[in-house]
């Protein structure tokens, strides 16, 4: 059965998940170095790991399966659950695929190096209404694409 983990730290879009999800009846896994409350639902699980770089993902990379979603900003996690046969998309709705993750990676080492030589100093524009909008139609495709997955 397909379940959906959450990068959580820095989530915007944590309700929306947990909304998506109640739908479908999916458990949902929110993961965190802290700081989330446990929720009374059954179905969602909270996982408070140790605080760290990469604690979260190693954790979601760990526990990921096929058919299985991931929500996460982070592109090297997205790229880790992609191996292991899951889906995975942006808190913006932006997914993650076998065709677009090499060069998602390629840009963020790019942007990377930009940053440290100081040749970009800004960061990503702020998160919009449209962005939560597109987050919440796109959710509902990859659900129906993780359960094609999983059968």
């Amino acid at each position: 059965m397909t379940e959906i983990y959450v990068d959580a730290d820095a989530c915007p879009v944590k309700d929306e998940v947990l909304r998506v999800a109640a739908r479908h009846r999916l458990k949902t896994i929110m993961v965190s170095d802290g700081g989330i409350r446990p929720s009374p639902d059954p179905m969602v699980q909270v996982v408070t790991v140790a605080s760290g770089a990469d604690a979260a993902d190693d954790w979601i990379a760990a526990h990921i399966g096929k058919g299985d979603i991931c929500v996460t900003n982070d592109i090297p996690l997205a790229a880790r659950c992609l191996e292991q046969g899951a889906l995975a998309l942006k808190p913006n709705g932006q997914t993650y695929t076998q065709d677009n993750i090499g060069q998602a990676l390629a840009t963020r080492e790019l942007m990377q190096s930009l940053r440290e030589t100081n040749q970009i100093t800004g960061g990503p524009r702020p998160f919009s209404k449209a962005d939560r909008s597109e987050f919440l139609n796109r959710l509902e495709v990859v659900v129906q694409m993780a359960r094609r997955l999983s059968v």
